[in-house]
């Protein structure tokens, strides 16, 4: 255990940074482990780097004296204790731990000569709870081997605070509202009028490490512009003692609010049917249900991206969405399989957007839908698919891409390994599929017809089924 614990702290190596907008002032964090303040040097603090919380590690380091080797050309830092070895490089968001290779959320960046590394690595690939208390700024770090009883408080001298839940991230997408936090809580969800609004108060809860900004009085807003019948998405500390946070979301010219709500491992699922002009209803289907698998279903660009421009003028995303619904209603028909669409509508979550969604609900499959251009070269044509370096997402390239060569007789351009973000950034076997060329003249009439695209749509849903075994 006390390896473990020492790689662990090691694994952040030093932190050394100087106020900046944005970042937390000097000699205001502070750091608990296992419930003891560390002594800082009134040069360390912690501070946040692209929305990720970093740690000071360096005082750690020099307590617990670990072999710690620079290697300034290669821009490397290995930490050693015993036959334990860490290695981590600047601005490669891949690391090691032993022999076995890990990602990081961001990269590894050197700030006033010092190596920074997310505390989100501490968490996630070394075993220690740790919480990130925005308003106080100050980070907890627990050895999760100890039980319950050895545990130390994580706050002293404020008895609740190590209880509240966290609250790490907000977001709306394809109308639906979906809040993580580190553990389950009972929402308290109301509807008001004039404006009307969905309140949704989590009872118990503080803001953690969030992915979102805050201001200086705990509040913060979301951009909802590719959202027409959303005034507003805002969210606040609204109570201090005891912690509650309150997201409210504003809706413009309904009817009605209606919405259900889901609870899975940690998020809150709303999801928002509004009633009104020029909205079409989105039909989710909860998810985390035992015994059937999460699929996740993106039409292509949407709002104020249109993609490409076919030949006669004719946006990607109109014609990536008419093959997306009709996924979606054959995918509705399967018992085994649970669906979430990226959008429903002309809107436009952005790429991060659509991987954070997937990854969030830990999906099963996520299937990216496009139509292909080379506007300089009108005569290329054909269907081809992309994944990114997995074999899972290769498997599932191959399955999918010989059912649309079957199915819509295209010519065959191949499976492909692409870096695209959705593709390369999803945690899942992920695909992103070019149906064809809206550049060529021919294909773009073939592609637009409803015959082309059911076919197209049905291939999609058989190659899922059988990557899947269904």
């Amino acid at each position: 255990m006390k390896k473990t614990l020492l790689l662990l702290w090691m694994s952040l190596f030093v932190l050394f940074l100087l106020p900046s907008p944005g970042h937390a002032a000097a000699n205001t964090s502070k750091i608990f482990l296992d419930g003891e303040q560390l002594n800082l040097p009134n040069d360390v603090q912690v501070t946040i780097v692209n929305k990720n919380v970093m740690i000071p590690i360096r005082v750690v380091a020099e307590n617990l004296k670990f072999q710690v080797d620079w290697n300034q050309k290669a821009s490397q830092v290995k930490i050693q204790q015993d036959n334990q070895i860490l290695a981590l490089t600047v601005n490669q968001k891949q690391a090691m731990v032993g022999d076995k290779e890990v990602s990081l959320n961001t990269a590894p960046q050197i700030i006033n000569n010092t190596v920074v590394v997310p505390i989100r690595f501490v968490s996630e690939q070394m075993g220690l709870t740790v919480k990130w208390n925005n308003q106080e700024k100050i980070v907890y770090l627990v050895n999760t081997i100890k039980t319950p009883a050895q545990e130390p408080s994580t706050n002293p001298g404020q008895d609740d605070s190590s209880t509240l839940a966290q609250v790490t991230d907000i977001l709306f997408t394809n109308n639906q509202l979906l809040v993580s936090m580190d553990q389950d809580v009972q929402p308290i969800i109301t509807t008001l009028k004039n404006p009307d609004r969905l309140v949704v108060d989590l009872p118990g809860t503080v803001f953690g490490d969030m992915a979102q900004p805050l201001d200086q009085g705990m509040n913060g807003k979301l951009d909802v512009s590719g959202f027409p019948n959303v005034t507003d998405v805002r969210y606040s500390l609204f109570k201090k003692d005891p912690g509650q946070v309150r997201i409210v979301v504003e809706l413009n010219q309904v009817k009605s609010v209606q919405f259900s709500q889901e609870q899975v491992a940690g998020k809150l699922i709303v999801d928002l049917n509004v009633s009104g002009e020029n909205v079409i209803p989105v039909i989710v289907t909860p998810v985390g249900e035992p015994g059937r698998k999460v699929v996740v279903i993106d039409p292509g660009h949407g709002g104020s991206d249109p993609g490409t421009i076919s030949i006669t003028n004719k946006p990607e995303k109109d014609f990536t969405l008419a093959v997306g619904l009709k996924v979606q209603a054959l995918l509705l028909q399967e018992e085994n399989i649970q669906l979430v669409m990226t959008r429903v509508t002309d809107v436009y979550p952005t790429r991060p957007e659509r991987v954070k969604l997937a990854n969030d609900l830990n999906a099963d499959v996520f299937v990216s839908i496009h139509g292909n251009s080379v506007e300089s070269a009108p005569k290329v044509s054909g269907t081809e698919t992309f994944y990114y370096q997995r074999s899972s997402s290769k498997d599932l390239a191959n399955v999918i891409h010989k059912h649309l060569i079957q199915a819509m007789g295209l010519k065959d351009r191949g499976v492909k390994n692409g870096n695209l973000e959705v593709i390369r950034n999803t945690k899942m076997p992920a695909v992103l599929l070019e149906l064809g060329f809206l550049s060529n003249a021919e294909e773009e009439v073939a592609l637009l017809t409803e015959d082309m695209q059911m076919k197209a749509a049905q291939a999609i849903v058989d190659g899922i089924k059988e990557y899947l075994g269904l």
